[in-house]
């Protein structure tokens, strides 16, 4: 076959193949997997009632390719009453927060060049990093998030300086941890020292559910253009509608739009004109709320199973936001692989992400994640006792 070089680098994604391997089950899962909504967190009777009374030929066509100008202006007006402010003239609207970071790599990344990515980190980002012909350099994180401090001593081991910082500030994908205030500052600074763009990807900001927000980077370091902000509807609405938005410098906007007319053209336009009246409305503000409540009851209820059935065979990370449980193997169970795990737990009928799925080159054997978003307190009980079946008889096999 006459592939192109960058195929090698193609690597696909464990989380999402993860989709199509569920659904090929034919015995009940409890699901804690994927990264995504429970279908109650998603406001269905009122996208129904919005596409019966919104949609006309104009949701059927072509539109701007930075977006429809009623969400760009919406979401804009919205954004101003939370910690993410910012302007019309940096906002293109993306295909799903996945097209944003491609969005960056695309502008950003040539082959060869070194990208800092975080270890553990959500996989997908850093594979699309390499998909440009990236070459990854792992750095740690605590629960303060990226561990910022020893960024320069990997960046001198390694030669050479990165070309862009890839970073989820806020419950990081998976670990849950934000990336402190002293951090954040610090990665500024060091984004400037090398003149490395910042891809920063925030798709938990607005679900935060406990403790007090931290400035994001653009508040910390306005009119940057070494920032590259992706955001998406996902999280917070529904995953299917595949919108987000990218919040960039004005003068790399252009670059954006030009970039994103050779992938599709335009976001599609029903999802816009869905989104555009639901925030018009006011929509948006309840059901965050709505989530903030009911994500940190489900967190609990998580963290209260895992601590009644596992006790001090596990530890995990506490956020205060997001979606994530990081759990570790201790003591003799930490001696049990969790990618081998994963078939006995799916077959005792539960599903979670193995630790080396989150690491570019296959670290955290003796960890794992759990989604505690999408179930509700009953199912992650059972969800919880179905694991502690699985790691007892993976420990029974040894």
């Amino acid at each position: 076959m006459p592939l192109a070089r960058r195929a090698e680098n193609l690597i696909g994604s464990v989380i999402d193949s993860s989709t199509s391997l569920l659904a090929a089950q034919e015995h009940d899962i409890v699901r804690f997997a994927m990264g995504s909504p429970a279908d109650d967190a998603v406001p269905l009777e009122a996208f129904r009632e919005i596409a019966a009374s919104r949609f006309d030929h104009s949701s059927f066509t072509y539109g701007a390719t930075e977006g429809e100008s009623g969400l760009l202006s919406n979401l804009v007006d919205y954004l101003s009453t939370t910690p993410d402010p910012t302007s019309v003239d940096r906002i293109t609207i993306t295909t799903g927060g996945m097209q944003g970071l491609d969005l960056a790599c695309k502008i950003f990344v040539d082959p060869g060049d070194l990208v800092i990515v975080e270890s553990p980190t959500y996989t997908n980002g850093s594979a699309t990093a390499l998909s440009y012909g990236a070459e990854l350099l792992e750095a740690p994180i605590d629960e303060n998030g990226l561990i910022v401090e020893a960024l320069p001593e990997l960046v001198a081991r390694a030669g050479r300086t990165p070309k862009a910082i890839y970073v989820i500030p806020n419950f990081q994908n998976p670990s849950g941890t934000t990336l402190s205030l002293a951090r954040r500052e610090l990665l500024i600074e060091l984004a400037h020292q090398w003149n490395a763009v910042i891809i920063d990807d925030d798709p938990y900001g607005l679900l935060r559910f406990a403790g007090t927000d931290i400035p994001n980077f653009q508040t910390l370091s306005p009119k940057d253009p070494l920032l590259f902000s992706v955001r998406t509807f996902s999280k917070i609405l529904a995953p299917g509608l595949r919108v987000g938005w990218v919040d960039t410098d004005p003068a790399v906007r252009q670059l954006v739009i030009n970039a994103k007319q050779t992938m599709d053209t335009c976001t599609n336009i029903p999802g816009q004109h869905i989104l555009t009246e639901f925030i018009r409305r006011g929509s948006l503000d309840a059901h965050l709320d709505f989530l903030r409540i009911e994500y940190r009851t489900r967190k609990e209820a998580m963290q209260s199973s895992l601590r009644r059935h596992l006790g001090d065979r596990v530890t995990m990370t506490d956020p205060e936001g997001g979606f994530f449980l990081w759990l570790t193997l201790q003591g003799a169970d930490a001696a049990t692989s969790t990618q081998a795990l994963f078939e006995t737990a799916l077959a005792e009928g539960v599903a979670f992400i193995p630790g080396p799925a989150l690491s570019p080159s296959g670290h955290f054997d003796d960890a794992l994640r759990l989604c505690f978003a999408s179930t509700n307190p009953e199912r992650t009980e059972e969800g919880v006792i179905r694991l502690t079946r699985a790691l007892d008889h993976a420990r029974a096999a040894r």
